[in-house]
């Protein structure tokens, strides 16, 4: 790799004065956006730098074809060795960034994408800045205006209806998957089934982020080359030198008042087989990240997570990076984890191709960000829908709807009965359903 010369890419971040919606900086018809609790960062304006495979090009699971197409990783790696980064600020989120969607299977069709926009505007823990972003071969001059905060436009609604897999064809999936069980092929495998629909085409789609990130504001509120959701689930996080990860895996709904809530979580916490599902999701976790950590803690047990419509069981792990690995060799070391794939992984993975009639695309793949330190944050795409294709954004100007997909799935495992893990997929599909609503 040739890097001597002028840089490629120079960013530059300074701190501005404090804003209370960094939302409104992005781009209402494609919002690149990553929030939580009201801090976060978005991207202005197109994109600079990045990163792009398909089917067969170098995979996110970071077991690439035989092609010297780079992974993510190593992609990323490049463009930081070709940049000047000025960020006096050091706050997670500045200098140079950037945001990540990348598919669930390596033979999806949908494009994984790392994407490096003009400008980010971020604000974490009262302090608010902007880092501009240039191409030196094609900007010779740092000509990017100040991005301006603009109005949230008219409220809107998508129609959404039963997609390849209704709930009849998925309880028929889930006695597929025990079968497979009970042959010995897998121990756990997660289902999903899809809603599809359309939205209004120029629909302000920071409407949605700012719906889920209101709704769930403990979750990660995304948006990524239309991929918009809110997930529940950090896949990894690194920064200076640390990792941390949370498994959820284990599901139980709401109850409708206190004393039937207080039975949902106690039957939860006892329950043999999400506790057995829930072990194997921590285990894939710890494996993966092994040769990359050192001191890890994964506490004496699950804790019931809260969310307004779900318990989950939930296990958070720490430990120390070792060397110079980047949130992007975690990613790929840890996706696909059991719980959104199975165990065995491979297996698993060959039996979702097999049952689910559809294309996951995105849908539980990893979406969040990287810095040039090689920091960042990470979720897996959960409670999520794909707004438009990369055709339909194309021609969006000849039709008055966009396509939109949502999945929602369930883990199966030994005992498992296929109409709980349906409904099961009713309560995880609400929070999208009702923001698109």
């Amino acid at each position: 790799m040739e890097t001597s010369g002028a840089p490629w890419f120079v960013a530059q971040t300074q701190e501005i004065d404090p804003i209370d919606d960094p939302l409104l900086f992005a781009d209402p018809a494609s919002p690149l956006a990553w929030l939580r609790r009201g801090d976060g960062i978005v991207g202005v304006g197109g994109m600079v730098a990045g990163f792009e495979a398909g089917a067969g090009a170098g995979t996110p699971f970071g077991r690439p074809e035989p092609t010297d197409r780079p992974t993510p990783a190593e992609a990323w790696r490049d463009i930081v060795a070709r940049s000047e980064i000025d960020d006096p600020l050091g706050i997670p989120g500045t200098g140079l960034v950037a945001f990540g969607a990348l598919a669930f299977d390596p033979r999806s069709t949908s494009t994984s994408r790392l994407m490096v926009p003009r400008a980010i505007v971020g604000r974490r823990d009262g302090r608010a800045w902007i880092t501009r972003i240039r191409n030196t071969r094609t900007d010779p001059v740092d000509d990017t205006p100040f991005p301006v905060s603009r109005p949230y436009g008219p409220y809107w609604s998508a129609t959404l209806g039963p997609g390849a897999m209704n709930p009849v064809a998925y309880q028929e999936a889930v006695r597929a998957a025990l079968a497979a069980i009970d042959a010995g092929t897998v121990e756990k495998v997660v289902l999903a089934r899809d809603l599809v629909g359309t939205v209004p085409a120029g629909a302000d789609l920071r409407r949605l982020v700012r719906a889920l990130a209101g709704s769930y504001p403990d979750t990660w509120a995304f948006a990524v080359d239309g991929l918009v959701g809110a997930s529940p689930e950090t896949l990894v996080t690194v920064s200076r030198g640390r990792m941390t990860a949370r498994v959820l895996a284990g599901t139980a709904a709401r109850g409708a008042d206190a004393a039937t809530d207080a039975r949902a979580v106690a039957a939860l916490a006892a329950s043999t087989k999400d506790l057995e599902e829930h072990r194997f999701a921590v285990q894939s976790v710890l494996t993966a990240v092994d040769p990359f950590t050192q001191e890890v803690d994964a506490g004496a047990g699950p804790f019931t997570l809260e969310l307004p419509n779900v318990w989950h069981l939930a296990t958070d792990i720490s430990g120390a990076v070792r060397g110079s690995a980047s949130a992007l060799d975690l990613v790929a070391a840890l996706h696909p984890t059991a719980a959104v794939a199975g165990t065995p992984t491979d297996a698993a993975v060959d039996l979702i191709r097999r049952l689910e009639p559809f294309d996951r695309g995105r849908y539980a793949g990893p979406v969040g960000w990287v810095d040039g330190n090689g920091d960042g944050e990470w979720a897996i795409a959960l409670r999520c829908a794909q707004i438009g294709s990369e055709p339909a954004r194309r021609f969006a100007e000849y039709s008055d709807t966009m396509p939109v997909t949502a999945h929602a799935g369930a883990g199966i495992v030994a005992g498992s009965d296929p109409e709980t893990e349906m409904l099961e997929t009713r309560v995880k599909f609400r929070p999208i359903v009702d923001a698109l609503a």
